[in-house]
Parts: C-alpha cells; sequence; structure tokens
C-alpha cells in the first residue's frame, strides 16, 4: 500500500488520532518512517506530565520543542517525525505534539485556527499557548497582538477569530504547508501532497487541477490527463475546465 492509500485508509478508520494520520503523512516523504518508533516517543513525553503546567514544561523547557523561524520553508518542519526527531517545526506541527502529548496524559487540550498563527488552548480556559513561540502562554490580548503582528490585519478581534480546529482542519493545513513547499521544483511531492488534500473535507477544483499540472511536470501527460477526465462527473460544474485542462496536457505528446 503507497502513502496515499495508507493515509486514506487512516482517515476513514473509526477512532483514528491525530498522531498517526500527521506520520502517515510524513511517510509520503519518507516511505521507511517507523510510525511505531515516533508513537512511542510520543508515549516517552507523556510520561509525568499530569497538569497543564506540566505539559508546558515537559515540552518547551525540558525537551526545547520551538518554531524554526530562520529556516520556516523546510519541509521537515511539516513531517511530525521530523519535528519529534529535531524538536523544531511549525505552528501546526509543534501544536500537534502539544496535543497527542496532552492527549496521552490526560490535559485536555484543543487547536485553535486562528487566522496568520495556529494556537494551542487549555480546554475550558482563556489559556493559549503558542508553541511556536517556545510554549509562551497567551491570554485574549496575547492572541490579539499575534493576529496582528502576523495578519497585519485591523479587524475587531474577539473569539469568533479563535475557532476550534477539527482534526481533518488541522491535517489539511499541515498539507497545505507542504504544498505551498513543494510547488517549487518538486512536482513528484507535490502529487502525493494533492492526493492526500483531495482526501480530506474541504478540497476543491484547483487543487484537482493543480494535481493535473504536477503529474504532467514530471512527464506523466496521459495519466494526468486521465486523471483529470476521471473527476468531471464529481465536479460535473467544472466539466468544460477539466476537459480542456485535460486537452492541453494531451497535446505536449503531439
Amino acid at each position: 500500500m503507497n502513502a496515499v492509500e495508507s493515509f486514506r485508509a487512516v482517515v476513514t478508520r473509526s477512532g483514528w488520532t491525530l498522531d498517526e494520520a500527521a506520520l502517515a503523512i510524513a511517510a509520503g516523504a519518507d516511505p521507511r518512517l517507523d510510525t511505531g518508533r515516533w508513537l512511542t516517543e510520543l508515549d516517552r513525553l507523556a510520561e509525568g506530565v499530569g497538569s497543564f503546567g506540566a505539559l508546558t514544561r515537559r515540552l518547551f523547557v525540558e525537551a526545547g520543542f520551538a518554531g524554526n523561524g530562520e529556516r520556516y520553508h523546510d519541509p521537515r518542519n511539516s513531517l511530525l517525525h521530523q519535528v519529534l526527531a529535531r524538536r523544531l517545526g511549525l505552528p501546526i506541527t509543534l501544536s500537534v505534539v502539544c496535543l497527542e502529548v496532552g492527549r496521552r496524559a490526560g490535559v485536555d487540550m484543543e487547536g485553535v485556527a486562528m487566522p496568520g498563527h495556529f494556537l494551542v488552548r487549555h480546554v475550558g480556559s482563556q489559556q493559549y499557548v503558542d508553541a511556536f513561540g517556545g510554549g509562551e502562554l497567551l491570554d485574549l490580548a496575547g492572541c490579539e497582538a499575534r493576529f496582528r503582528r502576523s495578519t497585519g490585519m485591523q479587524i475587531p478581534f474577539g473569539d469568533h477569530l479563535l475557532p476550534t480546529a477539527t482534526r481533518p482542519a488541522i491535517l489539511a493545513r499541515i498539507l497545505e504547508n507542504l504544498r505551498g513547499v513543494y510547488r517549487a521544483g518538486r512536482p513528484a511531492d507535490l502529487e502525493w501532497v494533492l492526493r492526500m488534500r483531495l482526501i480530506l473535507p474541504g478540497a476543491g477544483i484547483e487543487e484537482v487541477i493543480e494535481l493535473g499540472e504536477a503529474m504532467g511536470r514530471q512527464g506523466k501527460w496521459l495519466d494526468a490527463a486521465a486523471q483529470l477526465e476521471s473527476t468531471v462527473d464529481s465536479w460535473p460544474q467544472y466539466g468544460e475546465r477539466l476537459t480542456v485542462a485535460a486537452r492541453s496536457l494531451r497535446a505536449h505528446l503531439n
């Protein structure tokens, strides 16, 4: 089973967890990835943690997890096993570590999809964690400051900009980060990222078209055209656009 189908098997199974799904994404970049090893590492990080304070101390003081601001676009920042090995990552992947260690330790945490900067919240409180910022604790005013710094927007700030993120939305955000990185000269990697993204809710016609383009950049013109044509029934409102794109791909063989 290839990485895309393994990912599909995880996220369509009842009771799947965020850590195994994030590792299934990472397996797209590293087929030799030993999932069990990294699940055990998450278990180890959770040992002896019994409170919210102990959780943040374990991850951001003892283990030293931090944001990789110097090489933000390094794809390793989006691969969970690499984040666990290097103790470096993006807001979203560092938050996954926080969420999954918290789950093991019985500390209820939830992801917060604030525009521009992903956070983690201690459930039932107004305590927010900026995992990218080395576990800095934020109140509502601190969240607003992060929001304005990361987006530059001056719209009214409030709880409506701090929604709880679903597990599929978290995975989609990881894949979107990889999509942005792999667009520049890595079409084979972009292909598996887009195929995984299309498995999750919220994907659209742009992902479908970009998948065809990524396949075409690898010289798989006929396969790419067939891929687009196979989706016409699922996207009838875009039938003409898909047909034209498929025809353009086949034209490369003339």
